[in-house]
């Protein structure tokens, strides 16, 4: 009996401690500002998929030239992918549609995009869209932007 509970113990307060340590790694990438909430969907065909898979929900942070992309549901400390505000090409945007809409958050605008010649697909809040769409065009001169 002790021993099970022992177990039950050190369960919980494991458990405890890693929501603690999941809550701590988003509030240490927020601290900066500059983020946004974006799902990103990673090496999409050029056809798109509708099929809702593939897509991943992340925290979007700006930091100078470039976006860094953390997954929410990750214990890492540095970001999953990293965004160059000169290489991104935007192709497009759509709304969400077919099975994508329960992938996605409610009003999400997909953002088709072109990184270092790998196709992407960023989907975010509408107000989230518009600052970053001014941020790609806020470029310093010389830089090449293509926004459509």
């Amino acid at each position: 009996m002790v021993l099970a509970l022992t177990v039950c113990g050190v369960v919980v307060a494991l458990v405890v401690v890693g929501l603690f340590v999941f809550g701590l790694r988003r509030r240490l990438i927020q601290r900066s500002g500059g983020t946004f909430d974006c799902s990103l969907r990673w090496d999409v065909p050029e056809k798109g998929d509708p099929s809702g898979k593939g897509w991943s929900y992340g925290v979007a942070r700006y930091n100078s030239d470039r976006i860094e992309w953390y997954r929410v549901f990750s214990y890492a400390p540095r970001p999953r992918r990293v965004l160059e505000r000169s290489a991104i090409e935007v192709d497009g945007r759509r709304a969400a549609a077919g099975e994508e809409e329960l992938a996605l958050l409610s009003d999400a605008i997909i953002l088709a995009c072109l990184h270092r010649g790998t196709r992407l697909e960023l989907a975010m809040s509408e107000d989230a869209l518009t600052g970053f769409l001014a941020w790609l065009e806020a470029a310093p001169p010389g830089q090449r932007v293509n926004v459509a």
